[in-house]
């Protein structure tokens, strides 16, 4: 890929400079920008990878994403008897049935730039953004949303009107990452360029953000923006800094996760309460 990449970076710089634009761009570049889409649709090239233990972003590819957003005009297109303007079409599903995936109708979106592996399924209403990444034998249930560069491992379920947020901009930001074997329960909230370590299984409606605190009570210690792997996690809230207030009673309480081993379906109640005071 290191030429398609030497490609877009190059474009990205004269974009940059404002020596090409949507008035400007022509063959030579859109061709540039369609062979840059195949690559990211068929999983030869991806928004962000794992190094080590930390996820990075491959910078040159949202660069790409935006180059498609910059130097495209809008057009109508056609999807399901409705007619919707972008400066892209949606993505061709023909092939996947071929790698035993299935995307059910009335609703199902999946944007062009997106990768959809083998055996997943995809339920109606579902969106998966440009740039996201759904691995091989992923659920995405009904009224689920998959942002921009989102990436997703295999054999993940992401329960029913689950929320998994976008990270297009800064270029140098990580997006949100769903590691293999994991669980989200129904109405979960996955945003800002949280990490959900692997083999994890989350609490319906919890909201996983780097702004709300992970109590891991495995390792004993306070984190923002990961679940470690192999946590079972849940929402619980503790009390505010701001819970003597004079203009309330009964305290004020703000939203944290607990994270357990998996081996621990729960806690006693008194049990939480002593860790989260500790």
């Amino acid at each position: 890929m290191s030429a398609l990449q030497d490609e877009i970076e190059h474009l990205w710089t004269r974009y940059d400079d404002g020596d090409v634009g949507a008035d400007s761009a022509g063959e030579d570049e859109y061709a540039t920008l369609d062979a840059f889409l195949d690559a990211l649709e068929a999983g030869e090239i991806r928004a962000a990878e794992k190094h080590g233990n930390a996820w990075e972003a491959n910078e040159w590819v949202k660069q790409g994403i935006l180059l498609n957003f910059g130097l495209r005009s809008i057009g109508q297109y056609e999807h399901g008897g409705v007619t919707y303007n972008d400066v892209l079409p949606l993505a061709e599903t023909d092939a996947y049935s071929d790698r035993g995936s299935r995307n059910t109708p009335d609703g199902t979106v999946v944007r062009r730039g997106a990768h959809v592996g083998s055996d997943c399924i995809l339920m109606s209403p579902a969106f998966v953004n440009i740039g996201a990444r759904v691995g091989d034998g992923t659920l995405v249930d009904s009224c689920d949303t998959v942002g921009s560069c989102a990436q997703i491992g295999a054999n993940v379920k992401l329960g029913a009107n689950t929320l998994i947020g976008g990270v297009l901009e800064p270029v140098e930001n990580a997006p949100v990452i769903v590691e293999d074997n994991v669980s989200l329960g129904a109405g979960c909230r996955v945003t800002s360029g949280f990490v959900v370590g692997e083999n994890s299984v989350v609490g319906e409606n919890t909201l996983l953000t780097p702004r709300i605190p992970v109590y891991d009570l495995v390792e004993e210690e306070v984190l923002y923006g990961e679940l470690p792997a192999d946590r079972r996690a849940f929402t619980r809230f503790v009390e505010s800094s701001i819970s003597d207030h004079d203009l309330f009673e009964g305290g004020a309480y703000k939203p944290a996760v607990v994270a357990t081993d998996l081996e621990t379906e729960t806690l006693e109640a008194t049990e939480r309460e002593e860790v989260l005071r500790d």
